[in-house]
Protein backbone atom coordinates (compact mmCIF):
# COMPACT_ATOMS: atom_id res chain seq x y z
CA UNK A 1 0.00 0.00 0.00
CA UNK A 2 1.31 3.45 -0.79
CA UNK A 3 1.71 6.16 1.82
CA UNK A 4 -0.85 8.57 0.36
CA UNK A 5 -3.70 7.40 2.59
CA UNK A 6 -1.88 7.91 5.92
CA UNK A 7 -0.46 11.25 4.73
CA UNK A 8 -3.89 12.46 3.59
CA UNK A 9 -5.53 11.27 6.79
CA UNK A 10 -2.85 13.06 8.84
CA UNK A 11 -3.49 16.26 6.87
CA UNK A 12 -7.26 16.01 7.35
CA UNK A 13 -6.98 15.38 11.09
CA UNK A 14 -4.67 18.38 11.50
CA UNK A 15 -7.11 20.55 9.53
CA UNK A 16 -10.01 19.29 11.63
CA UNK A 17 -8.06 20.10 14.79
CA UNK A 18 -7.47 23.65 13.49
CA UNK A 19 -11.25 24.27 13.50
CA UNK A 20 -11.38 26.34 10.30
CA UNK A 21 -8.15 28.24 10.85
CA UNK A 22 -5.85 28.31 7.82
CA UNK A 23 -3.03 25.81 8.20
CA UNK A 24 0.15 26.19 6.14
CA UNK A 25 1.70 23.34 4.18
CA UNK A 26 4.93 23.97 6.13
CA UNK A 27 3.11 23.32 9.42
CA UNK A 28 1.45 20.19 8.01
CA UNK A 29 4.77 18.95 6.62
CA UNK A 30 6.44 19.51 9.99
CA UNK A 31 3.88 17.36 11.76
CA UNK A 32 4.03 14.60 9.14
CA UNK A 33 7.82 14.96 8.82
CA UNK A 34 7.82 15.15 5.02
CA UNK A 35 8.67 17.76 2.41
CA UNK A 36 6.07 20.56 2.07
CA UNK A 37 5.98 19.93 -1.69
CA UNK A 38 4.52 16.47 -1.03
CA UNK A 39 1.94 18.01 1.31
CA UNK A 40 0.95 20.56 -1.34
CA UNK A 41 0.53 17.78 -3.93
CA UNK A 42 -1.73 15.87 -1.57
CA UNK A 43 -3.72 19.00 -0.75
CA UNK A 44 -4.33 19.55 -4.48
CA UNK A 45 -5.80 16.06 -4.66
CA UNK A 46 -7.86 16.49 -1.48
CA UNK A 47 -9.19 19.76 -2.86
CA UNK A 48 -10.13 18.02 -6.12
CA UNK A 49 -12.34 15.62 -4.13
CA UNK A 50 -13.92 18.39 -2.05
CA UNK A 51 -12.33 17.57 1.29
CA UNK A 52 -10.14 20.68 1.54
CA UNK A 53 -10.21 24.31 0.50
CA UNK A 54 -7.16 26.53 0.30
CA UNK A 55 -6.19 30.17 0.21
CA UNK A 56 -3.01 30.81 -1.76
CA UNK A 57 -0.29 33.35 -1.15
CA UNK A 58 1.26 34.92 1.91
CA UNK A 59 -0.75 34.09 4.99
CA UNK A 60 -2.56 31.37 3.06
CA UNK A 61 -3.19 27.81 3.99
CA UNK A 62 -5.81 25.10 3.92
CA UNK A 63 -8.91 24.16 5.89
CA UNK A 64 -11.55 21.43 5.79
CA UNK A 65 -14.21 22.07 3.16
CA UNK A 66 -16.71 19.82 4.98
CA UNK A 67 -17.54 18.98 8.53
CA UNK A 68 -15.42 16.04 9.70
CA UNK A 69 -18.65 14.11 10.40
CA UNK A 70 -19.42 14.28 6.66
CA UNK A 71 -16.13 12.73 5.55
CA UNK A 72 -15.93 8.96 5.72
CA UNK A 73 -12.57 7.25 5.58
CA UNK A 74 -13.63 5.03 2.67
CA UNK A 75 -14.10 8.13 0.52
CA UNK A 76 -10.65 9.37 1.50
CA UNK A 77 -9.09 6.02 0.64
CA UNK A 78 -10.78 5.95 -2.78
CA UNK A 79 -9.62 9.53 -3.46
CA UNK A 80 -5.96 8.72 -2.86
CA UNK A 81 -5.56 5.08 -3.87
CA UNK A 82 -3.32 4.51 -6.82
CA UNK A 83 -3.08 0.74 -7.00
CA UNK A 84 -4.60 -2.35 -5.49
CA UNK A 85 -3.99 -2.67 -1.76
CA UNK A 86 -1.93 -5.82 -2.23
CA UNK A 87 0.04 -4.43 -5.15
CA UNK A 88 0.29 -5.68 -8.69
CA UNK A 89 2.00 -8.73 -10.10
CA UNK A 90 4.73 -7.29 -12.32
CA UNK A 91 5.85 -10.46 -14.04
CA UNK A 92 4.10 -12.21 -16.90
CA UNK A 93 3.73 -15.88 -15.99
CA UNK A 94 4.19 -18.60 -18.58
CA UNK A 95 0.96 -18.75 -20.65
CA UNK A 96 1.59 -22.48 -21.31
CA UNK A 97 1.42 -23.25 -17.59
CA UNK A 98 -2.11 -24.13 -16.37
CA UNK A 99 -1.52 -22.02 -13.23
CA UNK A 100 0.51 -19.27 -14.89
CA UNK A 101 -2.08 -18.47 -17.54
CA UNK A 102 -4.77 -17.93 -14.87
CA UNK A 103 -2.94 -16.56 -11.83
CA UNK A 104 -3.21 -12.84 -12.62
CA UNK A 105 -6.94 -13.09 -13.28
CA UNK A 106 -7.54 -14.87 -9.96
CA UNK A 107 -5.20 -12.58 -8.05
CA UNK A 108 -7.11 -9.59 -9.39
CA UNK A 109 -10.37 -11.05 -8.06
CA UNK A 110 -8.74 -11.73 -4.69
CA UNK A 111 -7.34 -8.18 -4.54
CA UNK A 112 -10.66 -6.62 -5.53
CA UNK A 113 -12.47 -8.56 -2.78
CA UNK A 114 -9.88 -7.52 -0.18
CA UNK A 115 -10.03 -3.89 -1.24
CA UNK A 116 -13.84 -3.92 -1.22
CA UNK A 117 -13.78 -5.24 2.38
CA UNK A 118 -11.25 -2.56 3.36
CA UNK A 119 -13.36 0.23 1.83
CA UNK A 120 -16.51 -1.09 3.50
CA UNK A 121 -14.72 -1.11 6.86
CA UNK A 122 -13.24 2.37 6.38
CA UNK A 123 -16.62 3.72 5.26
CA UNK A 124 -18.11 2.88 8.66
CA UNK A 125 -15.88 5.52 10.25
CA UNK A 126 -15.90 9.27 9.74
CA UNK A 127 -12.97 11.62 10.04
CA UNK A 128 -14.61 12.92 13.23
CA UNK A 129 -14.72 9.39 14.68
CA UNK A 130 -11.06 8.80 13.88
CA UNK A 131 -10.02 12.25 15.14
CA UNK A 132 -11.44 11.39 18.59
CA UNK A 133 -8.51 9.00 19.06
CA UNK A 134 -6.24 12.05 19.32
CA UNK A 135 -8.17 13.95 21.99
Amino acid sequence: MNNRFPVSLHILILLDDARGTLVSSDYLAGSININPVLVRKEIVNLRKYGFVESKEGKGGGSFLAKNAREINLGEVYKAVKSDHILGKNKNEPNPKCPIGRQINEHLLGLYNDAEKALIENLSKQTLADFALKFK
